[in-house]
């Protein structure tokens, strides 16, 4: 079996970028970006009309993955946590001095960032929300940028879960109660006391509000709400009187709320940073959907949507919107970045992330869907080799985390590499996926291992019946959720699945629950209680038990390949080192591989090599798809 592509390499789809991350400074002068410093992703920065460019962040340890501007020029912030560990500090940097090291601006040992602001009306400082006095209760507080001092402004009266925070420093708080649903209160900051000004059903928006932005004149905040409507839209919530009023909404698709998950997606929000005003709205089916709020935003969109066929991604202007540094979501030519100056209408391109590797040698993600057996429409994404029609080829269901974010389009390395491998992969937003209505999410309800599982078997019967698939060599694969998928695959329905790929993923949701950190506890009420069950209600954990891929391991028949991050705090390794333990026992055929400077989401591109050479060889012996000869590979550094 050979793809009509020719082989690429494992490295290719994991070296780092030689850039990405552009975005245009505030004056509208330089350029910032992310780029390899001694292997590991740092911040560049160059002149508009220059090629020359200075690495400004030295972090030869872990990738740098986020950064901001500041209204002073001559300052700029990023964030970076531990070897995975998601205890988040906030460092500056001064770009008249760029080999001077990095300040930490929330220098507060084992402390976690959870959210921070640069309020238009308090220039020079950031409002950053901190879990320095305990950890299980985040206050927020004002920062100077340029001295580092440091102010506590609200102090958590042990309820509150986060903060929002408008354009001039007023405070909002949110709370989950412990049955769940989203309260979000006013904070007179005078009196540490709040106010009520709302609640949402906490099954409806098991994940969250996404967005939460106080609007430019503090006397609102727009929501992603789905109150008497099945689907997500923009509304304004009036902080005085609780209404909310729809700003804009799509007939079919919801806002794209990914980012509420991942802060690397981008925003459903697309805001002047002048006024804080809306310019546009972003919306996701198949592919994105962006609605322009702002007639001067309209005309630029329009020239924007010219520079590329793929979804609009990162977005910056200078104070004055005229200049744009933009980038785009593409399957096969990803992360194209731009500069677009609207005045003089000047384009050009500024970087390609990944120049090695060719569109025409990727593989296109197609949207596809099918009946489910009860009935429900579930959507999903099937990439195929090049060249490829209904083959009757080796099979891999790619699931995703969550279970409540959802799979779209756009290049992804590991999906990439398994396509050029010769296998078809189908990826399906099962119930429970957001983008599809509340409707839809809360027939998730009690059906973990239960009807979620049935709508993935279902796709790989659709897949078969179609002449994608070889009934006999099919494989599951995910991480996190997708892990705990990928290990049900294997306990509950050993005939359907030929091997096995379980990345950080969950053996038993009793103890999953139990071990999680108290910054993410915060939820739990909204989903994993709602959606599962409480484990310390005998009832529920004897059925929570009954749900766990731990409980079922004389059913394993297949082989099994286990990666796990040594710093995961979310799903620690204990989950795991049981699972695979319990299968050795027995004899079943285990690869496990665990990283010591890996946390829930790898990144370090040397681990990243080393687990999909891994894999490949795994899939390749148990499916039968292409692996390049031993040690053709050339390495390709990053």
């Amino acid at each position: 079996m050979t793809s009509a592509a020719p082989l690429i390499p494992v490295e290719d789809f994991f070296r780092s970028p030689v850039a990405t991350a552009g975005s245009i400074s505030p004056d509208g002068t330089k350029i910032a970006y992310l780029a390899p410093e001694q292997g590991r992703l740092n911040v560049w920065i160059r002149g508009v009309d220059s090629d020359e460019a200075v690495c400004v962040t030295h972090d030869h340890h872990r990738d740098v993955h986020s950064y901001h501007w500041t209204d002073d020029p001559r300052l700029l912030l990023y964030t970076q946590d531990g070897d995975g560990d998601e205890n988040w500090h906030l460092f500056r940097v001064d770009l008249d001095d760029p080999d001077a090291p990095a300040t930490d601006l929330t220098p507060f040992p084992g402390a976690r960032l959870q959210d921070f602001w640069q309020p238009a009306g308090l220039p020079g400082t950031v409002v950053a929300v901190l879990n320095a006095r305990r950890p299980d209760q985040f206050d927020v507080h004002r920062i100077d940028i340029a001295t580092g001092g440091i102010s506590t402004v609200a102090r958590n009266p042990g309820h509150v879960g986060g903060w929002l925070c408008g354009r001039n420093g007023e405070l909002f708080a949110t709370v989950i109660p412990t049955t769940g649903g989203h309260e979000i209160h006013a904070w007179d900051t005078d009196t540490g006391t709040m106010r009520l000004i709302t609640a949402y059903d906490g099954a409806d928006l098991p994940m969250g509000l996404t967005p939460t932005t106080v609007t430019p004149d503090g006397t609102g905040i727009w929501i992603g709400s789905n109150r008497d409507s099945d689907l997500i839209r923009l509304v304004r919530l009036d902080t005085a009187t609780g209404e909310e009023t729809v700003v804009d909404s799509h007939p079919t698709y919801e806002l794209d709320t990914r980012s509420g998950v991942n802060p690397d997606y981008p925003d459903p929000l697309i805001l002047s940073g002048r006024t804080g005003e809306i310019l546009a709205v972003r919306y996701l089916g198949a592919r994105q959907v962006v609605h322009p709020l702002d007639p001067h935003f309209a005309a630029v969109h329009r020239q924007l949507s010219r520079l590329s066929d793929g979804d609009l991604a990162s977005v910056s202007c200078d104070t004055g919107e005229r200049r744009w540094v933009v980038s785009f979501t593409h399957d096969t030519d990803p992360g194209v970045t731009y500069y677009y100056d609207h005045e003089t209408g000047e384009s050009r391109e500024l970087f390609r992330p990944y120049p090695h590797l060719d569109p025409k040698t990727l593989a296109e993600k197609l949207p596809v869907s099918f009946t489910a057996r009860d009935g429900l429409t579930v959507h999903g994404y099937l990439t195929q080799p090049i060249g490829a029609g209904p083959a009757q080829l080796p099979l891999v269901l790619h699931v995703h985390g969550g279970p409540w974010f959802r799979d779209s389009y756009g290049y992804e390395p590991r999906v990439q590499l398994l396509a050029n491998r010769g296998y078809a992969v189908l990826q399906v937003n099962m119930r429970g996926s957001s983008g599809y209505g509340k409707a839809f999410t809360r027939a998730a309800i009690g059906e973990f291992a239960g009807r979620m599982h049935d709508d993935l078997v279902d796709a790989v019967e659709w897949a078969v019946k179609q002449g994608y698939a070889d009934r006999d060599r099919v494989a599951i694969c995910g991480g996190s959720y997708g892990g705990y998928s990928a290990l049900v695959g294997v306990t509950f329905t050993p005939d359907v699945f030929a091997a096995a790929v379980d990345l950080c993923g969950i053996s038993n949701l009793a103890n999953f629950i139990r071990t999680l950190p108290e910054f993410a506890r915060i939820q739990i009420g909204n989903n994993f209680l709602t959606y599962v069950g409480d484990p310390d209600v005998p009832e529920q954990e004897a059925d929570m038990l009954a749900r766990s891929p731990i409980t079922k391991v004389d059913r394993v028949r297949s082989p099994l390949m286990v990666v796990q991050g040594a710093n995961d705090v979310r799903v620690v390794q204990e989950e795991s080192d049981l699972m695979v333990a319990a299968l050795r026992a027995r004899g079943v055929e285990v690869e496990y591989l665990v990283k010591d400077d890996e946390g829930h989401r790898f990144q370090n591109p040397e681990n990243l090599r080393e687990i999909h050479r891994l894999l490949e060889r795994f899939l390749a012996r148990h499916l039968g798809g292409d692996q390049p000869p031993a040690r053709e590979s050339r390495t390709t550094g990053g």
